[in-house]
């Protein structure tokens, strides 16, 4: 484990002397046909195993058209695979793939965003190796896979369909020539992010990091995920979140049978517009901005029958302007209440700047928020660097993290002096 204490910023900083990134308009290797069938992906899953290296994958959503999170095409290239493009949808189980890369690293842009979408096809890695993760371990102030490319390769990638629809089908040429780009220099890009890493001795925490990110278990559901309705705030009565509450889970549950985007149906600022003018008729309903839209409109019955349940409800059974305790959330939103968990965590918090910035290592990734906040919270009774290495370890610190925190961490909060007694 690497434990030292100080790092040298990237090395890798543009300079006015520094060239013009070449355009990467097509994939180096063309853009090769779509595959959509099971006898597809076992010739596939051949070519992989004949590879040799790790591979580069990559996976396209259709978030903001989609109920669902599911991979609508899968990426992949290998040294001596070439490139693939993958149809999830039309291919079905993806697992062939999977059987064909034990044991093979995978190389993945921001991985959390990807690993949950493939493991529901059936793809789940046994080794990663995440170069935006990377790139923030190395202290790169802004890991876009474009701008990283831009940076280290030298080679600017034809962007421009991140938000796009993926579920289109057939895919235009150009959303291929897109997706086959994302892995095309993706290997390339891992090694240069490997050399920066080695070259500021922080390899190993690098990689304590991406096996967290393989490991991860799949968060557990929000209490009340109508809450994080947009615009809620400006509802101040608790009728009013009844009726947030009645509108989005009605729409909640059609966009699921449809596949749909839930604000496709009804935007959330219309949600929260009917619950402000709490609307006692379907008439009144209609002359809230928004209900006739063509797609809110077409279920117009739907949302009214949503809103009379609302306005149905007895007092007692409304729902309290104030969320619940979530008993996954941790202490943060009570902090303020008590001077010295403020204090504590002021001092904890300072420490953990002052080294991310040491380290050229982004807070969030020096050390898990959850962590520092339950030194704040609730301390060891015996504060000391072993007890709070346990305590960091307990809410998921890794190894090297401890090795950085432990110490400063525990002399902050020996010199902590309560309020009561300054």
């Amino acid at each position: 484990m690497n434990d030292r204490t100080a790092a040298e910023g990237p090395t890798t900083d543009a300079s006015p002397d520094t060239p013009e990134p070449t355009p990467l308009l097509e994939p180096r290797g063309g853009v090769p046909e779509v595959i959509k069938s099971p006898s597809g992906i076992r010739e596939l899953a051949d070519r992989l195993a004949a590879g040799t290296g790790p591979v580069a994958i990559d996976a396209e959503r259709a978030s903001g058209f989609r109920y669902s999170a599911r991979a609508q095409l899968v990426q992949l290239n290998r040294s001596g695979a070439g490139i693939a493009l993958v149809d999830p949808i039309a291919a079905g189980d993806l697992s062939p793939l999977n059987d064909a890369l034990r044991g093979v690293e995978w190389v993945v842009h921001a991985a959390v965003a990807d690993l949950t979408c493939l493991a529901e096809v059936g793809m789940r890695p046994d080794s990663l190796f995440d170069t935006e993760l990377g790139g923030r371990i190395a202290g790169f102030e802004r890991v876009s896979l474009g701008l990283m490319t831009e940076r280290l390769l030298g080679v600017r990638l034809a962007k421009g369909h991140s938000a796009a629809d993926w579920s289109l089908r057939p895919l235009p040429r150009d959303y291929l020539v897109y997706a086959a780009l994302d892995v095309d220099v993706l290997l390339e890009l891992r090694d240069e992010v490997e050399r920066e890493l080695i070259a500021q001795q922080k390899l190993d925490w690098a990689h304590q990091e991406f096996e967290a990110v393989r490991v991860a278990p799949v968060p557990p559901p929000r209490p009340d995920p109508w809450r994080r309705t947009s615009g809620i705030q400006k509802v101040r009565d608790r009728r009013g979140m009844a009726i947030v509450q009645a509108l989005w889970e009605s729409r909640d549950e059609l966009a699921r049978q449809k596949d749909l985007a839930p604000g496709k149906l009804l935007p959330d600022r219309v949600i929260v517009a009917a619950a402000i003018g709490g609307p006692t008729t379907l008439q009144q309903m209609l002359e809230i901005n928004g209900f006739t839209r063509r797609a809110a409109i077409r279920h117009r019955q739907r949302w009214w029958t949503a809103i009379q349940r609302a306005h149905a409800l007895p007092e007692r059974s409304l729902p309290r302007k104030a969320p619940p305790h979530d008993p996954n959330a941790g202490p943060s939103r009570h902090m303020g209440k008590d001077n010295d968990v403020a204090d504590r965590y002021a001092l904890a918090r300072t420490v953990v700047l002052e080294l991310s910035e040491a380290l050229s290592i982004p807070p969030e990734n020096l050390v898990p928020p959850a962590a520092v906040r339950s030194l704040a919270w609730a301390p060891p009774n015996v504060v000391g660097p072993d007890s709070v290495a346990q305590q960091l370890a307990a809410h998921g610190a890794r190894p090297w993290q401890i090795a950085q925190l432990s110490k400063p961490l525990a002399g902050a909060l020996r010199a902590f002096t309560p309020r009561d007694a300054r």
